[in-house]
């Protein structure tokens, strides 16, 4: 996690809603580190579906321990055995010389932590992706970084695959969620006939992360110090690993395809000269695909915890408007021609404006929205940080979707899948269409 979380709890000894108990906290961590107590308790951003607090333990002498807390939202735990495996693969990792964080509690008990979670020693660095790809103190990084990632990887799949770790069929997987949902997506239907016409080569299942890729990085200006987030680690095919990090969605803007800073065939250099498979471009490639669909489900399946009230979250709200995108980014897999002719074709609409004439007087509903997207922005934003901070831009965001819809009106339903997914994205994020493939 970032260095630069700060902030502190009003009183340990009165924890407010929501917060994790500063009291419980210490007592879990005694055994550790020894009497301590809390300050600096702060939210970090992000975490659709864990949440991450950093803090300090502050021993007697004064000196302090900087410590990360991921827990499960209290009232809505992870699946039975999903924190113990996500314990053994971080510690099998560290165990091997990885670039891991040190867990110190792992807890089911929520009068532990306030719900099942674990406490890790924290890690210097950046993992905010934006910046690893942007800020000039990182340019090092990444000129290495792509290379340390295949290793890294190669590493973690060498590593003997605990007992008790599932085996998912992804495929098949995928093939459930997207019936539950009704099969919601023409693009997606796409993907999955191809996907199912060019199976990849079979591989024995190894040790897995499950979600490798930026955002989930602790980048330091030499390059990676630590992989985070291992929640959804499993045993399966190691070409999964590597065809995640090349999603699209992860590469925050940049135009290399591996994570935003290199090339696949340097990521695939790299992985094979550390001991990994023979993994080919093709491979890769199929991997990739389903990588992208398998985050335009997880899309679907995070609004859905919104719009059921299992979870009433704008984040959740909002990634609901980020399936077009998968959309989009299949299509420039699959079938670029008719993405470059929609993309051409597509609607201009912009969040400013208003409708003519003004109905219902001015100002219309399309200027509160901006008015209120300013006050967020303006007002909101520059007064907040962490978690707060991050939903207050969510909710700006969410504004501007919402107008650009009033303005655009009624679309004609188009034969052409293409046209009709550019018709949604233009309407979610008209800026993707000038991305990176």
């Amino acid at each position: 996690m970032t260095a630069a979380a700060s902030g502190r709890t009003d009183d340990p000894q009165q924890p407010r809603a929501g917060v994790p108990d500063g009291n419980a906290l210490a007592r879990a961590l005694r055994p550790f580190i020894g009497p301590t107590s809390i300050e600096r308790l702060t939210r970090l951003s992000g975490g659709a579906s864990r949440e991450t607090w950093a803090f300090d333990a502050v021993a007697a002498d004064g000196a302090r321990t900087e410590l990360v807390l991921r827990r499960d939202p209290p009232g809505r735990p992870s699946e039975p055995g999903a924190l113990a495996r996500e314990a053994t693969a971080i510690g099998a990792a560290a165990a091997a010389g990885l670039a891991a964080p040190a867990v110190l509690v792992v807890s089911e008990d929520p009068a532990d932590l306030g719900a099942a979670g674990m406490v890790m020693r924290r890690v210097a660095g950046e993992t905010i992706a934006r910046r690893i790809l942007r800020d000039g103190q990182y340019a090092d990084a990444r000129g290495v970084l792509a290379r340390q990632l295949g290793e890294f990887a190669a590493g973690l799949h060498a590593i003997k695959t605990p007992g008790g770790f599932p085996r998912p069929d992804p495929l098949a997987q995928l093939r459930l969620q997207l019936d539950f949902f009704g099969r919601p997506s023409g693009v997606f239907e796409l993907a999955m006939d191809w996907l199912s016409g060019h199976p990849p080569p079979e591989r024995d299942p190894l040790l897995l992360h499950g979600d490798f890729r930026l955002g989930n990085l602790v980048v330091g200006p030499d390059g990676l110090r630590a992989v985070l987030d291992w929640e959804l680690t499993h045993a399966g095919n190691p070409a999964e690993d590597l065809g995640w990090l090349c999603v699209k969605a992860w590469r925050f803007g940049s135009g290399q395809p591996v994570a935003g800073v290199g090339t696949r065939e340097a990521l695939l250099a790299a992985y094979r000269a550390a001991g990994g498979a023979d993994i080919s471009l093709a491979e890769l490639r199929w991997w990739e695909v389903l990588g992208t669909l398998r985050w335009g489900v997880i899309c679907l399946a995070q609004a859905e915890a919104h719009l059921s009230g299992s979870h009433r979250s704008v984040e959740l709200a909002a990634i609901g408007r980020r399936v077009c995108e998968q959309e989009w980014d299949l299509l420039l897999l699959l079938d670029p021609d008719s993405a470059r002719r929609a993309a051409a074709a597509r609607p201009r609409v912009t969040a400013d404006g208003h409708p003519s004439p003004a109905r219902y007087g001015r100002p219309t509903a399309t200027e509160l929205l901006e008015a209120v997207r300013e006050y967020l922005l303006g007002s909101v934003l520059p007064q907040t940080s962490g978690q707060l901070s991050f939903h207050a831009r969510v909710a700006a965001n969410v504004l501007a979707i919402v107008a650009r819809e009033l303005n655009l009106g009624d679309v004609t339903p188009e034969a052409d899948l293409a046209a009709q997914v550019a018709d949604r994205l233009a309407v979610a994020n008209p800026k993707y269409f000038e991305s990176a493939p």
